[in-house]
């Protein structure tokens, strides 16, 4: 099996781990891994590296996301979503009272750069261990805020169910925005509570959820985006010659003459296009610029980056 880069739709119900490990058996390898990871909730984009190329995950992470959701109104939950318990549900006069003009004033607040307290129901670890396992063993967790950024955050659709205010929406965020962290606080600033009802990712960077395989369709082999066209897709490129493959090959640096100008440590992927007769076209390493030079940071082995 070649190495590559998957784009899978996950369905509703099961864990990204869950979507690993079924493409670990259709793809007869274990060197499957994921760029972020999905709530069982969540519907929606995954992007996953097979064999050498999990090695390129690592710079897929970071990339901006957009997700569409619906955002429910008048109620609190134990999760900031509906598989936790709701609590202090709002009366109907509050829920009455909350508008068009005051869901927008609610969500401009939201919209930008943030300090985010993230779901304490989450992955990020706590002195070594996950704060969703902190809560379900019966802990108080209180994890600090972060800096994320909300580039759009827009309503797409609003309507009243069963008491409750629902709104359908489309956020553009940085890496690490939790939208159940929106929910959570757009209905706390609107006084009513507020939790996610539905999440769905559809972008990661440049990575669309259109494009991606329905998992019990799945076909591996056909799926497989090339190393070095998803890097294309995802960080800056330096093109280089069949003599500068083979040196970044041996871990020498090579000059930096036509690459593209970045910030201090910044990945650039080095990529060598296909010869007349020769190699294909492949990913050769990950590099940085050092002075007038590019350094390999990560390499890809002729095998792992066709």
């Amino acid at each position: 099996m070649n190495s590559g880069i998957l784009l899978v739709d996950k369905p509703q119900g099961i864990t990204s781990h869950d979507v690993v490990a079924r493409t670990r058996r259709l793809a007869g390898t274990r060197r499957v891994g994921h760029a972020g990871t999905l709530d069982p909730m969540a519907t929606g984009l995954l992007v996953l590296g097979v064999n050498g190329s999990t090695r390129l995950l690592t710079y897929l992470v970071g990339l901006d996301k957009e997700y569409v959701a619906t955002i429910r109104l008048g109620a609190g939950s134990s999760t900031d979503d509906a598989e936790g318990e709701l609590f202090d549900t709002a009366s109907e006069d509050l829920v009455a009272a909350v508008d068009e003009a005051r869901v927008a004033e609610g969500i401009a607040k939201l919209t930008g750069v943030i300090e985010q307290v993230p779901s304490a129901v989450s992955a990020i670890k706590v002195d070594g261990k996950r704060a969703y396992q902190r809560v379900r063993d019966g802990e108080q967790v209180e994890l600090k805020a972060r800096t994320v950024t909300i580039s759009a955050f827009e309503v797409l659709e609003m309507r009243r169910v069963d008491g409750f205010v629902d709104l359908d929406v489309r956020v553009e965020c940085s890496s690490g925005t939790y939208i159940r962290a929106l929910a959570r606080d757009l209905g706390a600033d609107l006084g009513v509570g507020g939790h996610l009802t539905a999440l769905r990712r559809t972008r990661i960077g440049r990575f669309s959820v259109a494009e991606a395989s329905v998992l019990e369709e799945l076909d591996v082999a056909s799926a497989l985006i090339g190393a070095a066209d998803a890097a294309e897709l995802a960080l800056p490129v330096v093109h280089v010659t069949p003599q500068q493959a083979i040196d970044l090959g041996h871990g020498k640096r090579i000059d930096a003459a036509g690459a593209p100008e970045t910030a201090k440590g910044a990945p650039i992927a080095a990529v060598a296009d296909a010869a007349d007769g020769g190699a294909a076209r492949r990913l050769v390493a990950i590099v940085e610029r050092r002075g007038e030079t590019l350094k390999v940071v990560v390499g890809f082995p002729v095998e792992d980056a066709s």
